[in-house]
This record gives C-alpha cells, structure tokens and sequence, in this order.
C-alpha cells in the first residue's frame, strides 16, 4: 500500500503552491537569474578536486551565513552544513528533518586553469555544470525559502538540513555523505534526502548503481633488463592479470560493468621495474555481481604472480626475491533503489504533474547511493539548464530553463517538509 497515494500527493503539492508565501519564493528566483550566475561563476573559479574542497566549502559557509542559514559549521572531513529550523517548533526539536545537499568536489586536478567565460548565457569552465549547478541549485532555494517577505519568509513545518558534501568524485567514494550518516547527530532523523546533481529537470536517479573499486600493485626485486634478466616482472604479471580478468563473462542482466582505468609502472626501458600498479572498476545493480567479480580479480591476480614467480631464473633471480601483490579496495558504492511506493516518489510525480513535467527514472552512481543502501528515502536530480561536455575541460553550462526546475526542487522541498512533520 502506497505510503501516500497519487492523489493525495497531488492535492499536497497544489495546495502548497497555491500560497502566497510560495509564489512570493517563485518570484525571488524569476527575479534572479543573474545572482545565481555571479554565484555559479565565483564558484567555479574555485578548484575543488576530491579531497582539496577547503576553499570552496570556505565560500558555501559565507554564503549559507549570508542567506540566513542557521548553525552553518563545517564537519572534520570538510562538508559544510547548515539548517532552516521548523518556523513553529522549538530549537531543540529532535523531530525529522528533511536533506537537501550538492556536493563540492569536482574532477578536475587542483591545478586545472579555471579561466571561467560567459558567453552570452552560456558558462564555459571545468565544473561549471558538475557540480556547480548543483550547488548554485541548492542556494537558490535556500534564499527563495528564506528572503520571501519583510522579516520572514516561507514557513516550515519540519526543518530543511542543507548540505555542500565532499568526495562524491571518482576516488572520493562518497565519503561526505558516508562521514554524515556515519557521525551526524542528525543523521537518524532524515526522513527524506534529495540530491542535486548537475542539470537538468527531466530526469532523477533512484536506482544507484553499485560499484567497487581497487588499486592493485604487484612488486618485486626490479633489476637491469639484460644484466637481471629472468628476474620476474611486475608489470608482465600485472598485465597478465588484467587480461585474464578482462575476460570474466558478465550478464547483459543485471547489467554489470568491468574497466581497467588506469595501468603504470617503470622507470625505462631497459630496466625491470620494481612495481606496477592498475585501477579497476566494478558495477552492477546487483551486489552479487561485484561480488563474484571481486573474487575473479582476487584470482586472475594471484594467479598471473604465481606464474611468474615459478618461471623467475637468471643471475641472483630467486635470492633478490620474488613477486609479491596487494589488492586495495579504493572505492564502495552500494546498490540500493528507491521503492515505487515511496512518498518521494509519489511527491515528484505530483510536482511534475503540477508543472507540466515528466520524470524519466534513471539508474546512477551519486550520492543517494548510500542513504537508498540505508532505507532513507533518496534522490538525486538536477538543478535545471543544461550543459554538456562534462568531465572535460570543454565542460559548459547554459541556465535555459533554470527557474522551472527550481520550482521543481522547492515544491518537492516543501512537500517533503509537509510529510517529514506528520511521522
């Protein structure tokens, strides 16, 4: 049975936005696109790459402050969080709450020239769609919610947690979002999380892809190629490996993945190196599928190292030593899926119909992985516009469409609140 039913999440989200406090935030974002692109240019110009987010989360907590967010802190790992208390609660309610959170992190490497340009309305920078959208998306609801009349603003029925979270790239392994529903005080009290990604208003991921990820280093003794020849090789017994687990069979379904991202090692060519290392990436909406192809990596490689340890001669070869390995897990991202009868899923279907909308629902990586593994009810979307070429230097951004999809946010916010207070 339906936590709540179409109907009645209709009929929520039309009396919501039929308010006058709510046209009044409709307006404060019609009134200020250009606001948010200063924001979206600022932020960008700020490198951010996974682990190095400490000057951009600096800039989210001023302006958090300066929207009027309420015990605005910044946690050990960096993430950046603040609140929008229930209007009619006391402070110290202990009641449920509802996340709103974008993460800080991009790709791109601390000195990646960040020459942002507005061409036209069209924003051309690394990052400047993933995830500045996102975190621009996430400000403007803030102060459409909070600057919406003289000395008050939209009333809230819950309170509104935002989050600017940290490591949700590549090798970050979400661990801004792990470290909150880890540490968080408030983690226990989050009835709904909503994620904002990239742009976009036509889609929303509710079923996370699982994934894991391992360095893999193969050392030995190393040598001179002719001089130490038969000394066994890091780099032959690597890439035998990965060859070998490359031809792992895997499923059309559920849909599994396998990908060796990066692979090095030596020094010259006339050297035998003293180690290699590779990057693999595993994915599958299916855990038992990471699992099975956790355990044919584990193999290929203690297999590939085992075979050239036996056939290892040459001068000095077995007393200089032999092949040896580690398999370092760098990266686990859960799979888990939203419930169709979910009261996120039944609001954002209800706003979308409001708004003459319609939600494609997609399968990704983000960070409502881990609170989807958790039994938090979670989504990731994006902050509108569009953009393109992301991951790249050509990234770019264009806020087409922008106030529409803020609309979406902020109704799918409030609607959440609505419900977050009656649990």
């Amino acid at each position: 049975m339906p936590i709540l039913s179409s109907t009645s999440a209709f009929s929520r989200v039309t009396a919501l936005a039929a308010q006058r406090p709510i046209h009044a935030a409709f307006s404060w974002l019609h009134a200020n696109p250009k606001t948010l692109m200063d924001w979206q240019i600022d932020l960008v110009g700020i490198a951010a790459p996974s682990n190095g987010e400490q000057e951009r989360a600096r800039w989210l907590a001023a302006r958090f402050t300066e929207a009027g967010v309420s015990a605005v802190e910044t946690d050990a790992v960096g993430n950046v969080l603040g609140m929008l208390p229930a209007t009619k609660l006391p402070p110290e309610n202990t009641g449920p709450v509802v996340l709103l959170s974008a993460h800080l992190d991009t790709v791109f490497p601390a000195d990646t020239p960040l020459h942002p340009v507005l061409a036209g309305d069209r924003l051309e920078a690394p990052g400047a769609c993933d995830n500045a959208a996102g975190v621009v998306g996430m400000l403007a609801v803030v102060h459409a919610l909070v600057k919406t009349g003289v000395g008050a603003g939209v009333e809230l029925p819950a309170a509104l947690v935002v989050l600017g979270n940290v490591g949700e790239e590549g090798e970050g392994d979400l661990r801004g979002v792990r470290h909150f529903y880890e540490h968080s005080a408030l983690a226990g009290r989050v009835a709904a999380h909503i994620v904002l990604d990239g742009a976009g208003a036509d889609a929303a991921v509710t079923q996370a892809l699982g994934s894991r990820r391992y360095r893999v280093t193969v050392t030995g003794p190393g040598g001179h190629s002719f001089t130490d020849a038969g000394t066994p090789n890091p780099i032959a017994a690597l890439a035998m490996a990965l060859a070998g687990v490359a031809e792992t069979p895997l499923p059309e379904e559920p849909r599994t993945t396998l990908n060796v991202g990066t692979m090095r090692g030596g020094i010259s060519v006339n050297s035998i190196p003293e180690s290699a290392e590779a990057t693999v990436d595993l994915r599958s909406t299916d855990g038992d599928q990471l699992l099975r192809l956790e355990v044919a990596l584990h193999r290929a490689v203690e297999d590939a190292v085992g075979h050239w340890n036996a056939r290892s001669k040459g001068p000095g070869a077995g007393a200089r030593g032999r092949l040896e390995f580690a398999i370092t897990k760098i990266g686990d991202r859960p799979a888990a899926h939203l419930a169709d009868d979910s009261a996120l899923l039944a609001v954002l279907r209800a706003v979308d119909r409001h708004l003459g909308l319609r939600t494609d629902l997609r399968l990704g990586s983000t960070d409502a992985n881990l609170p989807l593994a958790l039994g938090v009810p979670a989504l990731s979307m994006g902050a509108g516009g569009e953009g393109g070429e992301a991951h790249t230097l050509r990234e770019w951004y264009s806020p087409k469409n922008r106030e529409l999809a803020l609309k979406r946010v902020l109704l799918l916010t409030l609607a959440m609140l609505e419900w977050a207070a009656e649990q």
